[in-house]
């Protein structure tokens, strides 16, 4: 049994972009997410604020990735005017997660309605339809984000890190 991955939509304005996440955020939805906030940054934009009143749950690889977009954008990184990442309306259970892993303060935690501006455009975001191995880096790479962050996440992750760097690399000898 497959786990649908969250459904993303992204409104973008003169200088944010705002990225609607529904449903659960997990490992396959990061790698769209990823690529979408890459394609943002090339446009130029560099203020994010994440909607998640949706967003039921995020999984360990999301929330690696998440961190790293946060860790990017944080202060002092280039972005002087303080945090760039804005987390509307993230439930309990997502902002406890965030706290336990140690990268809630990577992050603007705001609840409230969004009014877009008039003038935003939105589209939904469509799946890049990810390999398997492209998913194992991205989850490699977001559990390695998690343990460099924070030096306590290291007990918790390593066993995975282990197996899916022995899985990355027997994906990419076949």
């Amino acid at each position: 049994m497959s786990t649908p991955t969250a459904k993303m939509s992204v409104l973008v304005g003169e200088n944010f972009a705002c990225i609607k996440i529904s449903g659960r955020a997990n490992f396959t939805s990061s790698i769209d997410f990823k690529t979408l906030v890459n394609e943002l940054r090339l446009k130029g934009y560099r203020y994010f604020v994440l909607e998640l009143s949706e967003c039921q749950l995020m999984d360990s690889t999301f929330l690696g990735v998440l961190a790293g977009l946060g860790l990017k954008f944080a202060p002092g990184k280039g972005n002087e005017g303080g945090h760039a990442v804005e987390l509307l309306n993230p439930n309990p259970r997502i902002t406890e997660l965030l706290e336990t892993l140690g990268v809630l303060d990577l992050f603007r935690v705001n609840h409230g309605p969004f009014t877009a501006p008039a003038e935003a455009e939105g589209r939904e975001v469509a799946s890049c339809n990810p390999s398997k191995e492209e998913v194992t880096r991205a989850c490699l790479e977001a559990h390695e984000t998690l343990m460099q962050i924070q030096p306590e996440n290291v007990a918790k992750f390593k066993d995975v890190t282990q197996f899916l760097a022995e899985d990355l690399k027997r994906l990419k000898a076949e």
